[in-house]
């Protein structure tokens, strides 16, 4: 059981972490509307049954693993996990997306387009960099249970 956790820690870990040194910079090169179309179109491609797995899969994994192994370290990775990346997510970078993803691209003039991005990308990046950190740590501690 924990080492089906700590795996998936570590694959939600990477993913933030990916983002955070390589998709988010390569977005950031594009021009306003390319940004916002892209970053659309990546939002709706993440939503699939693997990311879900390893995203919601140590909600429910980390807290048996604590039931039935209690450690400081997976209280710590469980608050880390529920807080720094569920909390994260759940207060700010889905807010964010779903922001983004009612926005119209193709009929924004300039302005528009400048403002939303803006109003959405350091913001998501800074959320972001909190998940990956987090999630991290999660691993991190969950690794450390293991022995």
């Amino acid at each position: 059981m924990k080492i089906c956790t700590t795996i998936l820690l570590g694959l939600i870990a990477g993913i933030f972490y990916c983002w955070s040194i390589s998709v988010t910079k390569g977005l950031a090169l594009l021009p306003d509307k390319e940004y916002l179309l892209a970053f659309q179109k990546l939002n709706q491609a993440i939503q699939n049954p693997l990311f879900f797995i390893c995203f919601f899969g140590p909600v429910f994994l980390l807290p048996v693993c604590m039931w039935r192994n209690y450690s400081i370290c997976l209280l710590l990775a469980t608050l880390s996990y529920y807080i720094g990346v569920m909390g994260v997510t759940i207060a700010g970078n889905i807010p964010l997306n779903n922001m983004l993803e009612a926005f119209s691209v193709q009929g924004a003039g300039i302005e528009e387009l400048r403002a939303m991005r803006a109003q959405f990308e350091m913001k998501w990046n800074i959320l972001n960099h909190i998940r990956t950190l987090c999630s991290l740590a999660a691993f991190i501690l969950t690794l450390i249970s293991l022995d």
